[in-house]
């Protein structure tokens, strides 16, 4: 699935969410980091955004905080970044600075990329802190140039789709339902069934089974095609749809859009209807859309395929850890023999005098 390049990864507890920044003649890409009700970025980023050096922003910096502009208690944070160097990841803490720092520099360069800043932060960013989304409307509307519609759309079916999304949107709509019942257990079984039919239309397979049978320790990222993050972790094996490759991935995202959209204007239409109504109706959707139904519970129950995938987990988690300290052993191996090699030549050194 393709995907916007990520900014590097940052430390788990703090690592916020990323907006991507765009200069108006496309040559710099910034990833600003979002947190904490505003953005931060490092001294490089902001003298990558404004055209200036390192030397040249680490002066407009000093300079605001000796006028008293700012202070640099409420617009410094210290991060810690990951980076890839060679085949070793380097963890080290960078300051990050905030928005109020960003655009102070702003002001003090000269020049339309400032003025540009300037003005994408008041209309676009704080649209996008307070949404968590911001369009350009017009750009959108338009289909020549460069478009990126298909794209978009495809990232909202796919967001639409995400298991807890979906699982919120089917709540809301059966809460419709005459016989509807606020109990969890009976609304999550009544999801489970709703889901389980479609990742079958898809894919062959229920969700249970599908977590069954592609979850694998022995394969590169335990079989998982698509996770959060930079590694597979705990939260993302037991998603069925994290199984799927990237075909059956745009089919499913694009089946339950178009089942939501069905669903919801069953709801709209105030027809009165039962829990089971809606099972009915989710059968009748998929054999309207000639995929195969699924006719009864599947081969394997959640709790057995949730038991199975997370001892799974534990074997190629396992597995992981013990590669990461034979390449940290091979890594000291390999600096003690370069250390004893420095000793023998100077040893080599000593004996000729």
């Amino acid at each position: 699935m393709t995907t916007e390049p990520q900014p590097p990864e940052l430390d788990r507890d703090q690592s916020g969410e990323f907006i991507i920044y765009r200069t108006e003649d496309d040559r710099t890409e910034v990833h600003l980091r979002l947190i904490d009700g505003s953005v931060w970025m490092t001294q490089a980023q902001i003298a990558e955004l404004f055209g200036i050096s390192r030397q040249n922003a680490s002066v407009h910096i000093r300079n605001i905080y000796a006028d008293g502009d700012l202070t640099r208690d409420r617009t410094i944070k210290n991060y810690l970044i990951v980076r890839s160097e060679g085949d070793r990841d380097i963890r080290r803490r960078v300051d990050h600075y905030n928005l109020d720092l960003i655009i102070a520099v702003g002001y003090r360069v000269r020049g339309p990329r400032g003025a540009q800043f300037r003005s994408w932060a008041t209309e676009v960013l704080k649209e996008y802190l307070i949404k968590g989304f911001a369009m350009n409307d017009e750009k959108l509307k338009d289909p020549t140039g460069k478009d990126y519609f298909s794209e978009l759309l495809e990232r909202i079916r796919d967001i639409r789709a995400s298991e807890a999304r979906f699982y919120q949107q089917i709540l809301d709509l059966v809460a419709t339902a005459v016989d509807y019942s606020p109990e969890a257990a009976d609304k999550l079984h009544l999801f489970q069934k709703i889901q389980n039919k479609l990742h079958f239309a898809i894919a062959g397979q229920t969700a249970p089974e599908i977590l069954a049978t592609r979850s694998d320790p022995s394969k590169p990222n335990m079989g998982l095609q698509t996770f959060s993050g930079s590694k597979v972790r705990k939260k993302d094996i037991t998603v069925a749809k994290n199984y799927l490759v990237e075909e059956e991935l745009k089919k499913l995202n694009r089946f339950t859009t178009m089942y939501l959209d069905y669903a919801e204007q069953q709801a709209e239409r105030r027809v009165e209807m039962t829990m089971q109504d809606w099972i009915t109706q989710t059968d009748k959707f998929i054999q309207f859309n000639e995929y195969p139904m699924l006719e009864d519970a599947g081969r394997i129950t959640r709790k057995s395929a949730l038991d199975k995938v997370h001892e799974r987990y534990t074997v190629f988690d396992r597995a992981r850890r013990a590669d990461l300290d034979e390449k940290q052993l091979e890594e000291q191996i390999t600096a003690l023999k370069i250390i004893d090699q420095q000793i023998l030549a100077d040893q080599k050194r000593l004996n000729r005098r």
